[in-house]
């Protein structure tokens, strides 16, 4: 047995992806971000579906076509594959806690 809080840094100087689960088909990973966006140049463009859900703190997705999403606890969203998406915000004061379940 894990907890998702289980191993969690005291301070955040960068991003954290640890994966959870790797079976054929799915992955499920967790994020920890505090004030963390992706560069400005780079877009996410998986292969995989996405389903992210924010168990603590917030986050802002921008997509390519402008379109904003904020996320904060308890919020989810489904991004297909191949939809360019970057992590435009995330909480400078609270560490922000992702599970991103990626599919086929």
């Amino acid at each position: 047995m894990s907890n998702l809080k289980d191993n969690i840094p005291a301070e955040l100087p960068q991003e954290v992806f640890t994966d959870l689960l790797v079976a054929e088909g799915v992955r499920i990973e967790r994020i920890l971000s505090q004030g963390h966006s992706s560069p400005a140049s780079g877009w996410y463009d998986q292969d995989e579906h996405e389903w992210v859900l924010v168990l603590e703190g917030a986050g802002e997705l921008t997509f390519e076509n402008g379109d904003k999403v904020q996320l904060r606890a308890g919020d989810y969203l489904n991004i297909p594959a191949h939809t360019r998406h970057r992590v435009s915000w995330t909480d400078p004061e609270q560490r922000t806690v992702w599970l991103a379940v990626f599919y086929r």
